[in-house]
């Protein structure tokens, strides 16, 4: 029976500098992880990016902070080269990538749509190919999508419709990697009380999301935290790698599918 647990094993994070990958990387530091390497997009992150090295670092696992812009397929081969020379090939591997673009269909330019596929198709396509290549076996890989998809709403065609692929591609990933032990998923958060939601929406539509839940007045904020996301994410890259091929919407009942 292959060993399932968190202890001793190496992960890579992409977008682990702060925020949701932040937290998963001290959370998966805290449960044993032996060595995690840390990607951050650009200077601008560089910081948070250090900050949570240290953290994960106190907690007693290796850690090294990566850079790269990951819409190009060679910068996310470069990142998984680097992790592998810095840390051992992983055992774990998420990716926490995306960003938010909420404005009606006709005003959204090709310039936004591109860079919205780049982010969050592209880049989610070419880290699942190269884990596929380089997770050991009985490995994890985890992307994180949007309980958008669970969602009949406007404004959000470019965020959502770009992370819809990623459906696909982790149905097709868990059947391709599968001989080898490696599962493979989706999660979607719902709206989540981080500085990614906030820039893209109003008072107004965030009252909205802040009762939309079916347990929204049992959240601090009453949006889906961070805090309540992590478990999910340790139990499928540990005691959870029965779960392959599926999209799991965590959101506390804001949508369903």
């Amino acid at each position: 029976m292959a060993d399932h647990s968190i202890k001793g094993k190496t992960v890579l994070i992409a977008g682990g500098g702060k925020n949701l990958g932040g937290l998963i990387a001290r959370d998966l530091a805290g449960q044993g992880a032996r060595a995690i390497a840390i990607h951050y997009n650009s200077d601008s992150s560089r910081e948070a990016a250090e900050a949570t090295v240290q953290d994960v670092k106190a907690l007693g696992a290796e850690a090294v902070a990566l850079k790269g812009d990951l819409t190009r397929a060679g910068a996310v081969a470069t990142l998984f080269a680097d992790t592998i020379a810095a840390i051992g090939k992983p055992d774990i591997a998420i990716n926490t990538v995306g960003k938010v673009l909420k404005k009606p269909m006709l005003n959204v330019s090709e310039a936004e749509y591109d860079e919205m596929t780049a982010i969050n198709s592209k880049s989610a396509f070419f880290f699942l190919k190269e884990a596929g290549q380089h997770v050991n076996d009985n490995g994890k890989i985890v992307t994180l999508v949007s309980s958008l998809l669970g969602a009949f709403t406007p404004f959000y065609a470019t965020y959502a419709g770009t992370k819809a692929p990623v459906e696909h591609f982790t149905r097709a990933a868990a059947k391709e990697f599968g001989e080898r032990g490696i599962s493979v998923t989706a999660v979607g958060p719902g709206p989540m009380d981080t500085p990614f939601f906030y820039g893209q929406e109003s008072d107004e539509s965030v009252a909205y999301h802040k009762t939309g839940a079916a347990l929204s007045a049992f959240s601090p904020s009453g949006l889906t935290h961070i805090e309540d996301v992590v478990p999910f994410i340790r139990h499928l890259v540990s005691d959870g790698w029965w779960i392959t091929g599926q999209t799991i919407l965590i959101n506390g009942g804001y949508t369903t599918k």
